[in-house]
């Protein structure tokens, strides 16, 4: 839901640190593994009880999400980048649930696998919009600059990232907020198999 604002705030710094970056020889694609093993990293501290350390790791993690599609944008976007990003999101924002349940197992083992199944529905509805709407030639117009037609929904990537942090401030309230992000997810899940449903009528 706040994805496209936050976007659209964060982009004149996340182009500047690209061109940065670009002129250093990176690649988009080694800014992506580099964001996916610094978010394993955020989860392995997490895991270990270094909620705040996880928390800093985490943001780093997603400031190389947002500079890999800067950089894509600057030299060549390709589909085998794009693959690369979603794939590795993916994996990355069920390490963090995970990561609380290896924390605390006794209190947080249920309440992170309803979170996890949450993200289930939310990607899996993502991406099931995403192929058929590639299928039909679909464009999304809120965000014509993604590799795929990139369904919005109640809980965004900038909301599951809000989410984190106060999971990483206030780790004893994990259960309550991994079951109210988890009924978000399930408003987000519903919604889009809505407009799918609508879409492809």
């Amino acid at each position: 839901m706040l994805d496209r604002t936050a976007t659209a705030l964060i982009k004149p710094l996340v182009t500047r640190l690209a061109r940065a970056l670009l002129r250093a020889g990176l690649s988009a694609n080694q800014v992506t593994i580099a964001g996916f093993l610094i978010g394993l990293l955020a989860a392995l501290l997490i895991a270990n009880g270094a909620y705040m350390t996880g928390a800093v790791a985490i943001f780093a993690s997603r400031l190389c999400d947002a500079l890999d599609g800067a950089l894509a944008r600057l030299t060549r976007a390709t589909d085998r980048g794009g693959f690369l990003d979603i794939a590795l999101d993916f994996l990355f924002y069920a390490s963090i649930p995970l990561a609380f349940a290896f924390s605390d197992p006794a209190r947080n083992a249920l309440p992170a696998a309803v979170l996890l199944a949450a993200f289930i529905g939310t990607s899996s509805s993502f991406l099931a919009f995403a192929v058929i709407a590639a299928k039909r030639g679909m464009v999304s117009v809120a965000y014509p600059d993604k590799s795929f037609f990139f369904l919005g929904g109640l809980t965004e990537a900038t909301e599951t990232l809000a989410f984190f942090a106060v999971m990483c401030l206030w780790p004893a309230h994990f259960i309550e907020l991994a079951y109210v992000f988890a009924a978000l997810c399930g408003v987000t899940v519903i919604t889009r198999i809505w407009w799918g449903w609508r879409a492809f009528s």
